[in-house]
């Protein structure tokens, strides 16, 4: 399952990336801040997000993947979970790809809390994706927010990467991952 709990005009770009990267094989969950002005005011931690629809289709997944923004202007992805080999993977995959990409360094953000929204599948493991804001305004020409998109080939190229690891595990696991 990939999840955007923070998406729309919450932390812009978060739901269309985790929609890009569910595609046609995982589930997929946002939840948008869609008012004109205070969506900051929306903003649930991970460990307290508990709407009742995300929390129904997460006890059907095995893993829990979560698309977050961070609030940084350099391009780098901060990597997070309980879900060590995926997590690891990610960076990796991501890295060969041309991105930055690092384990969380922000103790409040490295998603280890068993509350973590990302680790309430059934596996009770899943990733946490800390996208800066720098990255993220790299994946779109006009902005999301303003019912723009227009997405580049940067934007492409870094869901081809997680989702090249992600289908990896699907093949690999099948029903199980």
């Amino acid at each position: 399952m990939i999840i955007a709990m923070h998406g729309g005009a919450i932390e812009f770009g978060t739901s269309e990336i985790a929609d890009a990267i569910a595609g046609k094989n995982f589930s997929f969950y946002t939840f948008k801040g869609i008012k004109e002005h205070g969506n900051a005011d929306l903003h649930i931690t991970s460990t307290h997000f508990d709407e009742p629809r995300a929390i129904s289709l997460l006890r059907k997944s095995k893993v829990a993947i979560t698309v977050h923004g961070r609030n940084k202007e350099d391009r780098i992805v901060y990597v997070g979970g309980l879900h060590l080999q995926i997590k690891r993977q990610i960076i990796s995959t991501l890295k060969r790809a041309g991105f930055r990409a690092t384990h969380q360094d922000y103790a409040s953000f490295k998603g280890l809390n068993t509350k973590n929204i990302c680790n309430l599948g059934q596996s009770k493991t899943g990733v946490q994706l800390e996208i800066s804001k720098g990255l993220r305004k790299t994946f779109f020409k006009s902005s999301v927010n303003k019912g723009g998109d227009r997405r580049t080939k940067s934007f492409n190229k870094f869901i081809g990467a997680i989702r090249s690891v992600l289908l990896m595990w699907q093949r690999e696991f099948g029903n199980s991952f």
